[in-house]
């Protein structure tokens, strides 16, 4: 075999749990091939650079192998390559949303109870609309 469809490629690699989220992914654009988007009948053979996104990060591969049969992860992982720039990059990635501000201590107190929702709202009033009576 020495070429297969997209869709069955990112499958058998177990980039996707199922062959339709796969499809689903590559009609999203979350999958190119030198930097184009393409169908999920596009035909891939080895040597194809891809760029999977997954998670917002994106994983640069070349593909070492084809084959339409989904097998153990080991045999997978052999039918393709990542880049090391792309290895490089997820990392920096890992790390910068490692070491990012988590937006719940942007608030004083933390979360607000059920209790302080009812506050707040009461706050409003009876006053619904946005005219100045």
């Amino acid at each position: 075999m020495d070429s297969t469809r997209i869709d069955k490629w990112l499958w058998a690699a177990r980039f996707f749990k199922t062959r339709s989220l796969a499809t689903d992914e590559v009609n999203k654009g979350h999958v190119q091939m030198a930097q184009h988007d393409i169908k999920p009948s596009k035909e891939i053979r080895v040597g194809d650079v891809l760029t999977i996104w997954q998670a917002k990060v994106p994983r640069t591969l070349i593909v070492r192998g084809v084959s339409d049969q989904r097998g153990p992860a080991p045999v997978a992982q052999q039918l393709y390559e990542e880049t090391p720039e792309s290895v490089a990059k997820r990392a920096e990635m890992a790390e910068r949303n490692r070491l990012a501000a988590e937006p719940a201590h942007a608030i004083e107190h933390g979360r607000p109870t059920k209790r302080d929702r009812r506050a707040i709202d009461k706050s409003w009033g009876n006053r619904w609309s946005a005219s100045l009576d």
